[in-house]
């Protein structure tokens, strides 16, 4: 998980955090369907696409992961992240501007 990740989670999750991250660990990964192809750079990008999603709601986050699980490529594109590098604009920008 990179840095810019974790900083995010934070934002997102100030006090569940460290369960964030484990959960994104554990259940929105390399076990992912057909996500060995993407690497490190697809799986964070389903993970930033989970956290957006997720708008600093649990019940939202646990809701992404699981569609995550069915076909991941559906929370790219609600996310808005289907297409390149979009979801490194989103991990930079403060989540109180968005």
């Amino acid at each position: 998980m990179s840095p810019e990740l974790s900083r995010k989670i934070a934002e997102l999750f100030p006090a569940d955090a460290e369960a964030v991250a484990a959960l994104l660990e554990t259940k929105c990964g390399e076990h992912l369907p057909m996500i060995a192809k993407q690497g490190a750079t697809g799986i964070e990008r389903v993970r930033c696409a989970v956290l957006k999603l997720s708008e600093g709601r649990m019940d939202k986050l646990e809701h992404a992961i699981d569609r995550a699980n069915r076909d991941w490529r559906d929370v790219l594109v609600w996310s808005g992240f289907s297409a390149g590098e979009t979801h490194r604009v989103w991990l930079e920008t403060p989540s109180r501007s968005l």
